[in-house]
This record gives C-alpha cells, sequence and structure tokens, in this order.
C-alpha cells in the first residue's frame, strides 16, 4: 500500500458501507468513482490488495457473521495461552508496557515526547513518542494539525513537547511500510480500565473481528459494552490497538473516532494482507 490513495477511494468506501449488503457489481462500484471498472479495479486492488468483489464479500453480513461468531474463540485462546500480542500488523511485532496509575496521574511529568505529522496511506497522521515507547498515533480531521496536537497535550498535559518531524518520521516508514521485521514499543497511558480494554485488543488477531459485548466479557466486564465502547473510541493509537476490529452485535461497522471510511480502509488493507500471507 505505497500510494497514498485513502482520499480517492474515500467517497467508495462510505458507498460501499451503505450498499455492501446490495452484493454490487463492479460497475457499480466504479461508477461511483467517475472511472472506468478496468481503472478503478487495477488501481483498488494494487492500493489494498484485495479486489473489490472479494472486499464486498468481506463486507458482507454473511460473512460478517462467520468472523463474530469466531470473535469469541480467538479471544478466548488469546487470553488462555497468555500472549501478549498474537496479532501482527506484517511483519511487526508490538510490545506494551503500560504507565503505572501513579504516573497517569501526573499528567507524564518528566516524560519528553517528540512528535510529527506525516502523511500516511490512510492520510495524515501525528505521531508522538518518548524515549519508553511510542504514545500517540492518531489520524488527523476536520479540525487539522493543530487541533490533533492540542487534543494530544491534553492527555499527559505535564509532558514536554518537542516537534521533531526527522525522528517520529522513521517510525512512521517502519509501521507503514509493506514488510518490516522488527519490534515496536507502545507507551500506554490512560486508566486501569481503559488500559485493560486497550490490552484486550492486542490481543485480536489480524482481520478478526469482536463485538463490544465479546470484549467487555474477555476482561470480565460483561454488562459493561457502553462503557468499553467509550474506552474503545479513546485509543490514542490507531492502527496498533487495533480498534477497528470491533464492531457491533448485529454485524454493523459501528462507528469509529477517524471516520467509517478509513476503518473499512484499513480493514480492507489487512484483508489484502492476509491474503498475501496466504497465497506464499
Amino acid at each position: 500500500m505505497q500510494d497514498n490513495n485513502y482520499k480517492r477511494f474515500e467517497a467508495s468506501l462510505r458507498w460501499l458501507s451503505e450498499h455492501y449488503d446490495e452484493q454490487p457489481s463492479l460497475s457499480e462500484i466504479a461508477a461511483q468513482s467517475g472511472v472506468s471498472e478496468h481503472h478503478f479495479q487495477r488501481q483498488f486492488k494494487k492500493w489494498v490488495g484485495v479486489s473489490p468483489k472479494r472486499f464486498v464479500e468481506h463486507l458482507s453480513v454473511q460473512h460478517a457473521r462467520k468472523l463474530l461468531a469466531a470473535g469469541e474463540s480467538v479471544l478466548d485462546a488469546s487470553f488462555e495461552t497468555g500472549l501478549s500480542s498474537p496479532s501482527r500488523l506484517h511483519d511487526l511485532f508490538i510490545r506494551h508496557e503500560a504507565m503505572t496509575p501513579g504516573e497517569y496521574k501526573l499528567g507524564g511529568l518528566g516524560l519528553t515526547i517528540r512528535y510529527g505529522v506525516h502523511e500516511s496511506p490512510f492520510g495524515e497522521t501525528l505521531v508522538g513518542q518518548s524515549e519508553r515507547g511510542l504514545v500517540t498515533l492518531v489520524f488527523i480531521g476536520a479540525g487539522g494539525a493543530p487541533s490533533a496536537v492540542a487534543e494530544m497535550k491534553k492527555r499527559l498535559p505535564k509532558a514536554e513537547y518537542l516537534e521533531d518531524r526527522l525522528s517520529t518520521l522513521q517510525l512512521v516508514d517502519k509501521i507503514f511500510a509493506p514488510a518490516w521485521g522488527g519490534e515496536l514499543q507502545l507507551l500506554l497511558a490512560g486508566s486501569p480500565f481503559q488500559l485493560s480494554v486497550w490490552q484486550a485488543l492486542l490481543r485480536l488477531p489480524m482481520a478478526a473481528r469482536c463485538s463490544y459485548g465479546q470484549l467487555a466479557r474477555s476482561i470480565d466486564k460483561s454488562g459493561a459494552a457502553r462503557a468499553v465502547g467509550t474506552a474503545v473510541g479513546t485509543n490514542p493509537l490507531a492502527l496498533l490497538i487495533p480498534c477497528h476490529r470491533v464492531i457491533r452485535a448485529d454485524t454493523g461497522q459501528g462507528g469509529y473516532r477517524w471516520g467509517l471510511e478509513r476503518k473499512l480502509a484499513i480493514q480492507a488493507w489487512e484483508l489484502g494482507l492476509g491474503d498475501s500471507a496466504a497465497s506464499s
């Protein structure tokens, strides 16, 4: 996914999110983008690694139900084995450390966070890292970079923030590279409840799906699906803590902090990565 084509496909992804259950043809999908079927098919497959038809199948209610039904065993197996992160972002192995409650209450005092704004396959991205690991990876919305930076600083208001695009660029290259082997350290900063939800998300394998209720049960909070949804929505590390893998119990996509179209784009990308791995 080398080309930054997210904006080019945003309208098509929005249309697919509303019409996938109609099993639209390639000609119907391509018509929404205003280009020929052949060009749309070629560019879409180049971008996400799968054909538009394959992605429509992935979004269909029948297929989503299968994914959701499998989610229970996926979560259970992950917890039983005690794996900290069985999911992989292609060849990227993720380790994480959580701030202690005391550290979190101090608001990041003594922590230096270097940050930068960069282009990514899913649009502009704000990245912030400390010596202990990556603390922020968010997509920039309508408020622009200043709004995203201000929101980042609210989370840990007493940390020192230094704009340093050169150091964060190295992280962006690693995270979005099509094949990079190595480790990435995350520093999770949140309440104990938020941490438990984010750590559960880290156990979800790539392209798996679970509901908010399943996620709540996995942390022994079976009656807290709504609170779990709120914690999912405050995830400070897009893509890496995979909140895009959570869907509604009725198999609808549900919300996404950075927009439904971006959620679908990330799901499509993961689907393409999974298909590539299966065929290799």
